[in-house]
Parts: structure tokens; sequence; C-alpha cells
């Protein structure tokens, strides 16, 4: 238990804050799926509108600093690549 009141503000703080890291982190998990979902179903509008809103997430989750930059340019690359080969095909 906390020994100040400094200590007590800190774990309110931390508690909070977790509570918004991973709402942001299980945000864009779903974001991610329903982007890859659409394009299991070939539906490249979809799929489309999907990425845009995936990788919103994605960069705003970065920008917060609840997942590192470079693992939200990954994640945003390879749904980028998944897009290009689902066009390509249709």
């Amino acid at each position: 238990m906390a020994n100040s009141r400094s200590a007590e503000k800190r774990i309110r703080i931390n508690e909070r804050n977790r509570a918004y890291n991973r709402s942001m982190l299980s945000r864009s998990k779903t974001m991610v799926k329903k982007f890859l979902a659409a394009c299991e179903a070939a539906d490249l509008e979809e799929a489309r509108a999907r990425y845009n809103e995936a990788a919103s997430v994605l960069d705003r989750a970065a920008n917060k600093g609840v997942i590192h930059p470079n693992k939200a340019a990954r994640k945003k690359a390879r749904m980028a690549r998944r897009l290009a080969q689902l066009a390509k095909a249709q």
C-alpha cells in the first residue's frame, strides 16, 4: 500500500492510464480483425473502408504511446500489402 499522498495519486493515475491503454489496444486489435474479415470475404470496398479505420486507430495508439510507432507502421504496411493483393485479384 502507498505510504504517501503522492504515491496514492500515482496509483490512481496508473490505474486510469492502464484502463485507457487497454481500451486503445483492444480497439486497434478489433479494427485489424475487421479488416482481415473483409479481406477474407473478398469485399474490396469494405476492406478499403476498414483499412482506413484501422490505420487511423493504429496511428492514434502510436501517437499516444500505447504501442510503438514501428509496430503501428508494420501493421499498416502488412494490411496495405494485403489490400493490394485483394485489389489485384479482382
